[in-house]
């Protein structure tokens, strides 16, 4: 076991300034000495830039991964009367962008393995008010696209790609970005590509709609001060969009890394015996996974106990999510209970993350796991 008590953190956001220091200087500097903070030339080299990536025609920057789903849902003119499939186990943002129209969310199940939605229940929950599908590619792994899309085709619904922990991710050799008719990304800091501030990104093939999201995103204006629609201020800063344009080249290389790390994690899971009370991640063979986290199940009812003793070690962890959508109480009027979604809500009694960045190196993830082999007695992992 290692003997080290060096702190470990969920994630090293300093690692890539250090590594790009002299680059990201320059470029917020650029930024500075020109004035041009707002919608500055930077803005649309980075989008011009992420969209090539990406594999899309257009992309669109924007102030958050929560502006991003609500500029794609007001995009596709989805509003009151109409409601929006998404999953139950995810970030709230997925659900808060659609209430935020006035549009009715409707929660499915999720893939016990992946933790993405569930096609089939989808599939049950369609009915003449739904307008869009929004599969959420959670922790790094695109959802099952090729069974949504049928869906989408068969009942004529829009999808709206909630890809904000994904960037980098791919599902039969396509990236993600493309898979919906609108395709939604977050530059929260500790994203696979991220910044130093709350930044996103829009994504589409319609020229229609990429006009529309450039209205929107400013205040619903084509021409200064004069508004055909009702839209809001969400620009991308200039500074966040000049940081992304120094990191975007890195990506791949960092992806790579963070896969890596995901195969160090889940040998050193086999070889402490701790499989049995430590379930890896699932990685689909259709899908290319980012690991935007590495999220693992403790059995036994174990983890609330677990994760305070990661914590009390130093060892940086999180659960996501500790409750699912559909039993916040922000929603209560809407009626669900527990028991509604029960493969979400075992998946929010059991999960929790470990550190993961691409920089992450052997000797912390071994602390990681020496860490938690010292909590689970023999007995126990004998049990599991």
């Amino acid at each position: 076991m290692s003997m080290s008590h060096t702190p470990v953190p969920l994630c090293d956001i300093n690692a890539q300034y250090r590594a790009l220091k002299p680059e990201i200087d320059a470029a917020i500097a650029r930024v500075v000495t020109s004035g041009m903070a707002i919608n500055g030339p930077d803005v649309a080299a980075f989008e011009k830039e992420a969209a090539a990536y990406c594999g899309a025609k257009y992309a669109v920057g924007c102030a958050s991964g929560t502006d991003a789903l609500l500029l794609a849902l007001h995009a596709l003119d989805i509003g009151p009367g109409d409601e929006v499939i998404l999953p139950t186990f995810t970030f709230f943002a997925t659900m808060g962008s659609v209430c935020r129209t006035g549009a009715t969310p409707v929660f499915a199940d999720i893939d016990p393995e992946t933790y993405n939605i569930d096609p089939a229940e989808i599939a049950k929950r369609i009915t003449p008010r739904t307008k869009a599908i929004m599969p959420v590619h959670l922790f790094g792994q695109c959802a099952d696209m090729d069974a949504i899309t049928n869906l989408a085709k068969t009942h004529d619904l829009h999808i709206i790609e909630d890809a904000a922990q994904s960037f980098g991710a791919e599902y039969r050799g396509v990236r993600c970005g493309t898979l919906g008719v609108v395709n939604c990304f977050s530059f929260y800091p500790s994203k696979n590509l991220g910044t130093l501030g709350d930044a996103g990104m829009v994504t589409t093939e319609s020229a229609d709609i990429y006009k529309k999201l450039l209205a929107l995103r400013n205040h619903g204006s084509e021409v200064k001060y004069y508004h055909k629609m009702m839209g809001w201020n969400a620009r991308i800063d200039t500074l966040q969009a000049a940081m992304l344009r120094v990191k975007l080249p890195h990506v791949d290389g960092w992806l790579e890394g963070r896969r890596q790390a995901a195969a160090r994690y889940d040998r050193l899971i086999e070889d402490s015996g701790l499989s049995g009370f430590l379930r890896r991640p699932v990685s689909r063979p259709e899908c290319t996974h980012t690991f935007n986290q590495y999220v693992v199940r403790a059995s036994g009812g174990h983890r609330d106990a677990l994760v305070k003793h990661l914590k009390d070690s130093g060892i940086g962890c999180e659960i996501y999510y500790p409750l699912p959508l559909h039993l916040q109480e922000c929603i209560a009027h809407l009626g669900y209970k527990v028991g509604d979604y029960p493969i979400s809500e075992t998946a929010a009694r059991t999960v929790l993350a470990f550190p993961m960045f691409a920089e992450i190196t052997e000797e912390q993830q071994r602390r990681v796991i020496d860490t938690c082999a010292s909590f689970v007695p023999q007995q126990l992992r004998k049990a599991a």
